[in-house]
């Protein structure tokens, strides 16, 4: 179930249009995996969602998932993954932000494409 009922082909998109989607469904994913497993003061689940959502912790998501991804999926995740980001990251190597915006592109095309099952299988193999 996507929230706007307008349809899109999201291949047309650009890959880092992909992530931008897919930056946020990836982060609310981990915000309600954190709310539903403990009624905790705001600042503790937001210091505990970095932890999930940095490019280091979103590569080694990448890593857990890869060998399972179908080859259209790891096409989105390539496209996402070569795009030119046009910055330099702080907390990061650059083989890791580009993995992370790889993984972004792939969240954002999924849910586009209103498959959400997809998604929570592979959520559900990373946070395994």
């Amino acid at each position: 179930m996507r929230f706007i009922d307008k349809e899109i082909q999201p291949k047309q998109l650009s890959p880092l249009n992909l992530a931008f989607v897919g930056d946020c469904v990836y982060e609310m994913l981990v915000r309600e995996t954190l709310v539903c497993n403990a009624n905790r003061p705001v600042n503790d689940l937001h210091r505990e969602s970095v932890k999930f959502v940095s490019a280091k912790a979103q590569t080694e998501a990448f890593h857990k998932i890869k060998d399972i991804l179908t080859e259209e999926e790891t096409a989105q995740f390539k496209r996402g993954r070569n795009a030119k980001v046009g910055h330099s990251p702080k907390s990061a190597t650059d083989a890791e932000y580009h993995t992370a915006t790889g993984v972004e592109a792939l969240f954002g095309y999924l849910y586009l494409n209103d498959n959400l099952e997809r998604i929570k299988e592979l959520f559900r193999i990373i946070n395994e």
